[in-house]
């Protein structure tokens, strides 16, 4: 496997398949070949992959760092499909 991680935050954005290409480039990430998508917020200056990464359990984006040899939870992380908004009506 492999990941894209955010630099800032050394969140993993991303994981795919070794065999998925990914090409880094000044404006945006394209990922498949052919193109499968287009990441237009991580670019060559501001997003790592790195190869050869384990799957870590229940992996979802974000919600595990990796500093290129190890992955860690996210203190406080919460998974959005089942985190509640509070709303107005709920303070009612």
């Amino acid at each position: 496997m492999k990941t894209i991680v955010d630099n800032a935050t050394n969140t993993s954005r991303y994981l795919l398949a070794d065999d998925v290409s990914v090409t880094m480039g000044a404006d945006s990430i394209t990922v498949g070949d052919p193109v499968e998508f287009i990441i237009g917020d991580l670019n060559s200056s501001n997003a790592t992959v790195i190869e050869g990464v384990d799957e870590p359990t229940e992996w979802m984006g974000s919600k595990y760092t990796h500093d290129g040899s190890a992955w860690t939870e996210v203190d406080g992380w919460k998974d959005p499909s089942t985190d509640t908004v509070n709303t107005d009506e709920d303070n009612d």
